[in-house]
């Protein structure tokens, strides 16, 4: 199939390309498809752990042109937020085709190819929103696989009823690892909290120009071709209510990280050993850009070199909801700018 733009993914970055293609002009099929790989809308959220109310969720920005509006905070965010692309879908008429698995990008010369395993689709641009979530990371210690427990990541977890009554050791200084910890705490036999470095906490308020400072410095990354890093090392985390009890309670006391796991948990550096029956790695995600390979778009610092949401040595893509852009808000700038450029491009 010929199109002017193909958009992968749709999620809120991809949606919010979609929207602003539509307004400026684009037709469905002809102009425009949007390919997402969920069975359902609702992007990576659909994925969320069922206990994750939408109360506990730091923020979700507005979609362009409709207002997430004032839904139930004790329902699970899962199922809100499906709700919610699912009628912006519908309201805005987007040609979102599902499931569909991109696989590979390639240069066709004047134009891009997106190739799935039925269907490919001839593109003059393409943008990339495909987020994170389908790349876990797993990092390895030595004595990994002995461990005779569990091992699962924060993509894994589904409810705080499989760890009851278990030590649960849980790895990583991010907001997710954190909320998690709180939740397990609550029926686990005990828990211990590891991280690479000191939690940095902050207790004011996260304002815009706090946020701006935070996207600056990973847009400095990505402009240097370096991986975008992970949102905390830039943010840092914040001090909730919650926290602040689970800090008073001794369950966000951080340890820092092990040397080694072995058959029944782990030990430290100093000889320190803790016995475990599950590890939790809440390690974050890395970029799901492995369709992109073909295009040979990784320098020599290990990331893309981008330019805004273009990529500096493909000007055809661009990739929304990545680095600078990998918040909600962010997203839907990302997504508006991006529509900019290529309409700009597509005219030249």
């Amino acid at each position: 199939m010929r199109t002017d733009v193909v958009v992968i993914g749709a999620g809120q970055a991809g949606l919010s390309a979609a929207y602003h293609l539509r307004r400026t002009g684009f037709r469905n099929g002809s102009g425009f498809v949007v390919l997402d790989h969920g069975k359902r809308p609702g992007g990576a959220w659909q994925y969320r752990w069922p206990s994750l109310r939408l109360g506990k969720v730091h923020g979700i920005h507005d979609l362009p042109g409709m207002a997430f509006g004032t839904p139930d905070l004790s329902r699970p965010a899962s199922d809100v937020v499906s709700e919610y692309f699912g009628r912006y879908e519908r309201v805005f008429d987007l040609p979102v085709l599902r499931p569909v698995d991109v696989l590979a990008v390639r240069d066709e010369g004047e134009r891009l190819l997106v190739e799935s395993a039925a269907d490919s689709w001839s593109a003059r641009a393409v943008i990339n929103a495909t987020g994170t979530w389908d790349r876990p990371f797993w990092p390895h210690y030595p004595g990994q696989e002995t461990f005779r427990g569990r091992q699962l990541h924060t993509a894994d977890f589904q409810s705080v009823e499989e760890f009851r009554g278990k030590h649960v050791i849980v790895v990583g200084g991010g907001a997710s690892g954190v909320q998690l910890l709180l939740e397990i705490a609550e029926v686990a036999s005990g828990t211990t909290w590891v991280t690479r470095r000191e939690p940095e906490w902050f207790d004011r308020d996260f304002t815009p120009d706090r946020g701006r400072e935070s996207v600056a410095k990973v847009d400095v990354r990505v402009r240097a071709g370096l991986p975008p890093g992970s949102v905390v090392s830039v943010t840092g985390l914040a001090l909730t209510p919650d926290v602040r009890r689970g800090i008073e309670r001794g369950i966000l006391d951080r340890k820092p990280m092990f040397e080694h796991i072995t058959e029944h948990g782990v030990v430290w550096a100093d000889g320190t050993t803790q016995r475990a029956d599950v590890i939790l790695w809440a390690t974050g995600f890395r970029a799901a850009l492995e369709h992109l390979a073909p295009l040979h778009l990784r320098g020599q610092g290990g990331g893309i070199r981008m330019d805004g949401t273009r990529v500096v040595s493909e000007p055809r893509l661009h990739l929304v909801g990545y680095g600078p852009s990998a918040s909600t808000i962010g997203a839907n700038r990302a997504g508006r700018s991006a529509v900019t450029e290529i309409r700009r491009l597509l005219d030249s």
